[in-house]
């Protein structure tokens, strides 16, 4: 007897062995897995999950790809203006004028009469020297005129006297010509006395040393007490004339055509031609100005020509020495058409844009390139007036793909479009629209209701098994952080765990993972996903994850639909073979 209840076990369990291969060959045979952007970590158990981005095979793109859903994007229009051509170059301000003031005799420094950094009118007083020296070499100078002085004004009278005599016939006229050369003599001593009395004077006034330019005075390079020198090579102070200022600046020779023209025609007519000065970041005008002189000449190493423009400075924002930005406004296009340059595309067969039709799908759309102008460019051919082109988010799109369309943020706008393409939410660049939510499936439930609530705003119930939120999700640890807390979409969840469920009872919450809770599951009372589930959640690439938040209600039903099937063929193996799941 023991022994045909032995056979019997026997048979029995090699038919639910026999059932269960030949439901897992069924399996396979029904939904292949896959191996792109939607793998769930079921696949870690041994039961082979389908790509959570396809619906039964039906998807033709690549792994878990979607070709007929809408790609997000950001777009701007095609505008019409009239669009200044202009010519950019890196220029260095430059003083108009600018002196080292010295002082122009050696002597004692006593007294500095300026402020560092202020306004200085030309011919104001900015130091004082020791005068004594120089008041003593005047009185000295000024004593031998006098002495000679008066030698001449006696050879003068001698001079006379001896004319008289001479017209008497009482002297020789060889003294009278010697007389009249002594009176020669001390003129020419008077001459130079008078030169050195002068010298004297000037000496005396340079004892004050005063401004040669209007400009503004720098930091002073010596301090009062100090001897100074005509030949110091620092001097005393630094003035900078800093209104009107210059700015030098290089335009390569391909440029040069067109300036040297405007130019030429701007002297005929008596006209300017218009400089800006911008900040360092290109966009930020400084000061308005003019072009004022060209080079004769080209530079060989560098194959450019220096310009010159002016600028009134008044205020005060150009200090010789920066580096700014230049922009000359040589001419006017009427009429032309511009984009954002982060709209323009390059490939292998040139420049294009991706233009949104009216039907909301994609179009590649070749272009030709113009002038740029601060952060748009100029399109002379391929696209028309009030055409949306895409700005960010081209890197998804393909001919005739659909689009959602998102417009650029107001301050996008305002500045007359978007910066260098960067990452979603980063500084510069658009934000990326958020991917709608998929509608949490309430308790029991084999099938998520159509326009669900969203699961960024789901919160779990008290008394039912929830999980945590992924990582990128889930708020931060805290007070309050369990409560409100999201979902994971739709069956992402379910099938992180890997594990078949038991066919009786109630499922739990669809969108829920089954975990350990509470501290008679040895936790702290606290939802947490079980060491497996987070494991199998974080080794999903974000594409997959993406896919997974992202599954319509038809594909959760059929999911859920092949899960049930799978898990009754399971407990009919186990209930076969005398075991509980």
């Amino acid at each position: 007897m023991s022994g045909f209840k032995t056979a019997a076990v026997v048979v029995a369990v090699v038919a639910a062995a026999a059932g269960g291969g030949w439901y897992w060959k069924q399996q396979q045979g029904a939904a292949p897995p896959a191996t792109g952007a939607g793998v769930t970590p079921g696949a870690a158990s041994g039961n082979a999950a389908p790509a959570a981005g396809k619906a039964d095979g039906a998807r033709k793109g690549g792994p878990g790809a979607d070709r007929n859903r809408p790609v997000p994007a950001v777009i701007d229009q095609v505008r019409v203006g009239d669009v200044p051509v202009l010519v950019n170059a890196l220029g260095t301000v430059t003083a108009r004028q600018q002196a080292v003031v010295r002082a122009r005799v050696d002597g004692l420094l006593e007294a500095l009469t300026f402020k560092e950094g202020a306004a200085i009118k030309k011919g104001q007083a900015l130091a004082r020297l020791d005068r004594r020296p120089f008041e003593a070499a005047l009185a000295s100078v000024q004593g031998q005129l006098a002495k000679d002085q008066a030698q001449l004004d006696i050879a003068q009278l001698d001079l006379q006297r001896y004319r008289k005599l001479l017209a008497e016939d009482s002297i020789a006229a060889q003294q009278v010509d010697a007389q009249a050369a002594l009176v020669k003599q001390l003129q020419g001593v008077i001459t130079a006395d008078k030169a050195a009395v002068a010298t004297a004077q000037l000496n005396l006034s340079f004892a004050t040393v005063t401004a040669p330019i209007a400009g503004r005075a720098g930091l002073r390079q010596v301090d009062p007490g100090n001897m100074v020198r005509s030949a110091d090579a620092n001097g005393i102070v630094v003035i900078t004339e800093v209104s009107p200022i210059t700015v030098v600046f290089s335009v390569p020779q391909e440029s040069m055509g067109l300036v040297i023209s405007r130019f030429k025609q701007a002297e005929d007519k008596r006209e300017v031609i218009r400089v800006q000065a911008l900040d360092r970041d290109g966009r930020t005008p400084i000061e308005g100005g003019r072009l004022l002189a060209i080079d004769n000449q080209t530079d060989p190493s560098t194959g450019s020509t220096r310009l010159k423009a002016g600028f009134g400075n008044k205020s005060g924002k150009l200090f010789p020495g920066q580096f700014v930005n230049v922009r000359v406004i040589v001419d006017t296009l009427p009429g032309a058409l511009t984009v954002p340059q982060s709209a323009i595309q390059r490939g292998a067969q040139g420049t294009f844009v991706f233009v949104v039709t009216p039907e909301k799908t994609a179009s590649v759309r070749r272009v030709t390139l113009g002038n740029p102008i601060g952060e748009r460019i100029v399109v002379s051919e391929g696209l028309s007036e009030g055409e949306s082109v895409v700005i960010d988010g081209a890197d998804k799109l393909r001919e005739g793909a659909p689009v959602t369309t998102v417009s650029p943020p107001p301050s996008m706008r305002r500045r007359g479009g978007p910066g260098a393409p960067g990452p979603a939410g980063a500084a510069g660049g658009p934000p990326a629209p958020a991917a709608p939510a998929a509608p949490a499936a309430p308790a029991g439930a084999g099938a998520s209701p159509p326009g669900g609530t969203p699961a960024a705003a789901a919160a779990p119930a008290a008394g039912k098994a929830g999980a945590d939120v992924p990582a990128a999700q889930a708020p931060r640890p805290g007070k309050g952080a369990d409560r409100g807390a999201a979902k994971p979409v739709g069956d992402a969840a379910e099938e992180t765990s890997g594990k078949a469920r038991p066919s009786g009872g109630a499922a739990p919450e669809a969108g829920t993972p089954e975990r350990p809770r509470g501290p008679a599951a040895g936790g702290t009372g606290k939802r947490e996903w079980t060491p497996e589930q987070k494991a199998a959640f974080d080794a999903l690439t974000p594409e997959q994850k993406e896919a997974i938040r992202n599954m319509t209600p038809e594909q959760r039903a059929a999911l859920r639909a092949r899960r049930a099937a799978r898990e009754a063929g399971e407990a009919g193996a186990a209930d076969a073979a005398g075991t509980k799941p």
